[in-house]
């Protein structure tokens, strides 16, 4: 089996033993090592270890024929672009099911038209982890609101719609809300 763990541990810039100390339970960055480059066999078991410490899925890790990976051509940081040290690449977005998509028609705040924003749905008990980040609340009949969460008072989310001039809206129990996680921009 192919694997690109390697490849995920360095874009995620972590060493052998970085890796080797997030495993439960913990191994040495010499298994690491040899699991990485083939020289031991990748169980399943070993697979969702080192997917686990990498905070991936094991299926990332899993170099697939049919899966096209996208090689990494520069590294942008403060010094400009230039190449990366060593050959990388990047997997693409892959759908879960708890993602929704919002799609932009007309340009509004800091989304352009034509972007895609990933939104990761969060029951209520977990309605936190939006504050201070742009989500989309469904409300009666089909309609939604897609904003700043600025606060969580019980039941009611208070949001700060996107836009010039915008008001705040209160939504009361919402079954579910959606925390924009990737945006997608063709440029």
């Amino acid at each position: 089996m192919i694997t690109a763990i390697r490849e995920v541990r360095r874009a995620k810039q972590m060493t052998l033993d970085d890796v080797a100390r997030r495993c439960q339970p913990p191994t040495t960055a010499q298994t690491i090592g040899r699991l990485e480059t083939g020289t031991r066999t990748v169980s399943v078991v070993w697979l969702n270890r080192i997917a686990a410490a990498l905070g991936v899925e094991a299926s990332d890790l899993v170099t697939l024929p049919d899966r096209p990976d996208i090689a990494v051509a520069a590294v942008l940081d403060a010094g400009g672009a230039h190449a990366p040290g060593r050959p990388a690449t990047v997997v693409p977005p892959r759908a879960e099911a708890d993602l929704v998509a919002v799609t932009v028609a007309a340009s509004i705040g800091d989304y352009r038209a034509g972007d895609v924003v990933w939104c990761r749905r969060l029951a209520p008990d977990a309605f936190a982890r939006g504050v201070n980040r742009d989500v989309l609340v469904p409300r009666p009949a089909g309609r939604f609101i897609f904003g700043r969460l600025i606060d969580r008072d019980g039941g009611k989310l208070h949001l700060l719609p996107l836009g010039a001039n915008s008001r705040q809206q209160v939504v009361t129990d919402p079954p579910w809300m959606a925390v924009a996680v990737q945006l997608v921009r063709t440029l």
